[in-house]
């Protein structure tokens, strides 16, 4: 069964047909389920392992010619959903459709049994989605109804804190920032201390704190801190879905990572990519808890050998948001 936020049942004409939209769930749940086998059990390894390969099997039964932009890492680095690997049912024939996933958006988080691991994914028309290097990206975001260009990366954290709290009618001290628990955010959190704000720390799982700052009950106002840069490109498709702002940065540690980058046909390393320059045209974003969080609920085992799951899917071209609660039964 689902729910819709919102609803715009006319066809818009692009290759992300509404049938797509939903069956990118059944992608996402079968990663979720798989990885739901090893909550816990503290090894990450075979959590991202088994939702890897769950989610590879689910993408070729559609009727898609899909082509992984993002993925788990060049194709000498991974086994499979390597970026540039094929996926789809229909190749040659189906729409081309450019991927953007994460498997097992939190590998630590599923070992130890934590709050906010999700599957998730990105699809797009071809070209359309930012090949991000796999390096690490500034981030920062807010949620839907304020002034374009609210926030920046070339403001302090200060100037952006305020800048919201003003639109907001409420003073500094009382914006609450989501920010990922490390030692390279020290800086931002001690200054974020100054001012007297409310932080949230998240130990993994930047998708689903980015996504936190369009939902008004988490009461987080904006998400601030540097992380992958495959997750920022799957965060900018949610919000492209759900409105909100994102502004995201490339950081490189060495020649090497400059080097990548421009392999994948970045020639600016010092630019500020918008939110439209991430993810472009129609996207489609679908996510399935697997353990409980912010965003969606984890996948529960039930007694008579059922499954359930929570999952969402957007669409940015008709603003739809769909709520799925899936019960499955276990083979």
């Amino acid at each position: 069964m689902s729910s819709e936020k919102t609803e715009n049942s006319e066809y818009t004409g692009t290759m992300l047909d509404r049938v797509l939209v939903l069956e990118m769930v059944r992608v996402t749940e079968a990663a979720a389920v798989a990885a739901s086998a090893w909550i816990g059990r503290g090894d990450e390894k075979a959590a991202d392992a088994a939702a890897v390969e769950a989610m590879r099997m689910a993408f070729n039964d559609l009727y898609m010619d899909g082509t992984v932009v993002i993925g788990e890492g060049e194709r000498d680095e991974a086994p499979m959903l390597y970026i540039g690997e094929k996926v789809g049912g229909a190749p040659n024939k189906g729409p081309k459709i450019d991927i953007a996933l994460d498997p097992l958006e939190g590998t630590t988080i599923t070992a130890k049994a934590g709050p906010n691991s999700l599957a998730v994914l990105a699809a797009a028309e071809e070209g359309c989605l930012l090949n991000a290097p796999d390096v690490y990206m500034d981030k920062i975001a807010v949620g839907p109804g304020y002034a374009p260009d609210i926030v920046n990366l070339d403001k302090s954290v200060a100037e952006n804190v305020s800048a919201v709290a003003s639109e907001k009618g409420v003073k500094p001290s009382d914006i609450i920032v989501c920010v990922l628990d490390r030692p390279r955010h020290d800086k931002i959190i001690a200054e974020l201390r100054d001012i007297g704000c409310g932080i949230q720390l998240i130990p993994d799982g930047d998708v689903a704190g980015v996504i936190a700052t369009t939902n008004p009950e988490t009461t987080i106002d904006i998400y601030m801190g540097s992380g992958g840069a495959p997750e920022g490109v799957l965060a900018a498709a949610a919000l492209r879905c759900v409105g909100g702002q994102f502004k995201g940065r490339l950081l490189f540690r060495n020649d090497d990572e400059r080097a990548r980058a421009r392999k994948w046909g970045i020639e600016d390393l010092d630019k500020i990519y918008d939110l439209s320059e991430l993810a472009k045209g129609d996207c489609i974003f679908a996510a399935t808890g697997v353990t409980d969080g912010s965003l969606l609920g984890g996948v529960k085992r039930l007694r008579g050998g059922v499954m359930t799951t929570d999952s969402v899917v957007m669409r940015s071209s008709s603003g739809t948001v769909r709520w799925v609660k899936g019960e499955h039964k276990i083979k």
